[in-house]
């Protein structure tokens, strides 16, 4: 019977595979869902040899802004935009921290 770690990091890897295909952001909140509502997600694979950043850069996004390597801004191949913010996803160019921002 595998052990709980095993199983977090199975559905790290499972997301990683996913957002390594995402084309939307869209695409990355359905794949990072929380109960926190459709334009917020989370990632809790922070910790782990492979970051959102590595696969989204695999499926074409590219970095928009960067203060870290874990608070930036990606674009994908359609337009629309996620902010990451130590493993939160946000809809949107949300650099700033800004809630009220929404961008693409």
């Amino acid at each position: 019977m595998p052990d709980t770690l095993d199983i977090f990091w199975a559905v790290i890897a499972e997301q990683l595979k996913e957002l390594r295909t995402a084309k939307t952001a869209d695409d990355v909140l359905r794949t990072l869902a929380t109960d926190q509502g459709p334009n917020r997600g989370f990632f809790a694979g922070s910790g782990g040899d492979e970051t959102v950043s590595d696969a989204l850069h695999t499926a074409g996004w590219e970095l928009v802004w960067a203060e870290s390597s874990i608070y930036y801004t990606m674009r994908a191949p359609d337009g629309s935009m996620i902010t990451y913010i130590e493993g939160d996803i946000h809809r949107g160019d949300r650099h700033g921290n800004n809630p009220d921002q929404t961008g693409n």
